[in-house]
């Protein structure tokens, strides 16, 4: 069985959806448990050629598209799919499900949901494009949703027939987020930074007013004002369309020279960041997935996060929760994970637990039982 599998729409590896496709390719089996032979490819832009495949040595297929995100939407809607039909696939898996489809799929394929679709088409500002993924939704053979969250907002806010959805959670590498290896001295070298102690971690791009970077910048400075702690705020994330928003209100907090901004942070140096940090706080309201919770866990980091969102349903009784629209409430979280030693001992343990149950070989594995189901074989 051939499967392609789109890169389209994942940022190169520098977004959550990259690291996502990272891991699970790293992982994916060239047999299953019914001794079936299982022949991956990869396609996308030239750029992707080497950055999902590692060492895998999986065949890489290089599409011809402008680099502009209007033109890749256009390619998918209108020759994704005889592309797919040409490369004789057998299905087709595209990992940004929201962002990349075609129009019809005389191939079959399997939409891979990573965000709350609603939220999702509310912030997107072509009226064309939300209607024309909508209707792929609604004609592709089925759809990986991350989260029940997730596949509740497909049903009850975009009409998709719920027997076409499946969850499958996201992952955990265990072998390199891991509890310890706690670095000593007053700075930690992380490359390509050195990082004073200690800090808070947000990890998420800058990318939307639904993450709350700006709330949690004030309710940072709510909480040193109130404090007195020497704690910093390191925020570590790709630019986004709020980059310059976010970078404002950091330059005019009368904490400023305590909050430190990253840009794109490698993913393979954020085992590091985790472990030596105080704790992970993490106020987006429209997470569908939840990785860096799950990952920060797994390092032992106590979390405080959003309530709102498939953050609940991810992180279960590993984190503190508290609602983001209220920056009072953050900074009163923010100092009670901070300085309360039992309430941190207990979201360590509690998280640390709640992170095994989830890998990156378990989601490889429910992802290839559903490609065998929707190809009947």
């Amino acid at each position: 069985m051939k499967i392609g599998i789109d890169t389209f729409g994942c940022d190169s590896g520098r977004s959550g959806l990259g690291s996502y496709l990272a891991s699970l390719v790293s992982v994916l089996p060239e047999t299953d448990s019914d001794n079936g032979k299982l022949e991956w490819e990869l396609f996308g832009p030239e750029i992707d050629r080497y950055t999902y495949t590692g060492d895998r040595g999986f065949p890489f297929v290089a599409v011809n598209v402008p680099d502009s995100l209007n033109l890749e939407r256009l390619w998918h809607l209108f020759k994704g799919n005889s592309f797919a039909a040409k490369k004789h696939y057998d299905v087709v898996l595209y990992t940004a499900g929201i962002r990349m489809l075609p129009q019809k799929f005389k191939v079959k394929g399997i939409a891979v949901i990573n965000d709350i679709v609603s939220s999702y088409l509310e912030q997107d500002d072509s009226p064309f494009y939300r209607k024309k993924i909508l209707k792929s939704l609604s004609r592709i053979n089925h759809i990986i949703a991350a989260s029940n969250f997730i596949k509740d907002d497909l049903i009850n806010k975009c009409g998709v027939d719920s027997s076409r959805i499946d969850v499958v959670y996201n992952g955990v590498d265990h072998s390199k987020f891991y509890a310890g290896g706690v670095e000593l001295g007053e700075a930690v070298d992380i490359k390509p930074f050195a990082i004073k102690r200690p800090y808070l971690i947000y990890p998420s791009r800058m990318q939307g007013e639904n993450k709350k970077h700006i709330e949690l910048i004030e309710s940072f400075s709510l909480f040193k004002k109130t404090t007195n702690l020497p704690h910093r705020l390191v925020i570590a994330g790709s630019e986004g369309s709020t980059a310059d928003e976010i970078r404002a209100a950091a330059k005019n907090s009368p904490y400023a020279n305590d909050i430190f901004i990253t840009g794109f942070f490698p993913h393979e140096n954020f085992p590091d960041l985790y472990r030596n940090a105080d704790a992970c706080i993490f106020p987006s309201v429209t997470e569908g997935v939840g990785l860096s919770v799950i990952e920060a866990m797994a390092c032992g980091l106590p979390v405080a996060c959003s309530a709102e969102g498939a953050l609940k349903e991810i992180a279960g009784e590993g984190a503190l929760y508290f609602y983001s629209s209220d920056v009072k409430e953050i900074a009163d979280s923010i100092e009670k994970i901070v300085t309360d030693n039992n309430l941190r001992t207990k979201l360590i343990n509690s998280g640390i637990e709640k992170a095994k149950e989830y890998s990156w070989k378990k989601t490889a594995e429910q992802t290839v039982r559903i490609i065998r189901s929707v190809c009947g074989c």
